[in-house]
């Protein structure tokens, strides 16, 4: 299990541009893939996208295609979700988590390691 902190969360208007890191405790972090996840309140956790180990793979969600793009530095071990253009919408607790494999999955169960989340709120 590897411990994740999320960071970059924030209020702004729509139409901005945020970027959220993810910091993971050691490098076994390198050998499984991550992902982002969102909550709203209420509501049980939501896709929004992931990465393979190797960072070549990706998948997300279609509420955020073209306008987020996930990708990781393993050296620094460490995943970030860039998010441009966002809307009301997109406001909600964004999670980061670690996978069971090094295979890119759009599957809560698929993933074995959570932060404790930031908040993005998005004005319009």
């Amino acid at each position: 299990q590897v411990t994740l902190v999320e960071s970059g969360g924030g209020l702004l208007q729509a139409g901005g541009s945020l970027r959220l890191s993810c910091a993971a405790s050691d490098r076994t972090f390198e050998n499984y893939s991550s992902g982002w996840f969102r909550q709203f309140p209420g509501k049980e956790r939501e896709f929004v996208a992931s990465i393979s180990a190797s960072g070549f793979f990706t998948n997300y969600a279609d509420s955020v295609k073209g306008r987020f793009v996930i990708s990781r530095d393993n050296a620094k071990n460490t995943v970030y979700l860039q998010m441009s253009s966002l809307k009301p919408e997109d406001t909600a607790v964004y999670f980061c988590a670690s996978g069971r494999t090094a295979i890119a999955t759009m599957r809560s169960a698929d993933f074995d390691s959570w932060g404790q989340g930031t908040q993005v709120t998005v004005s319009s």
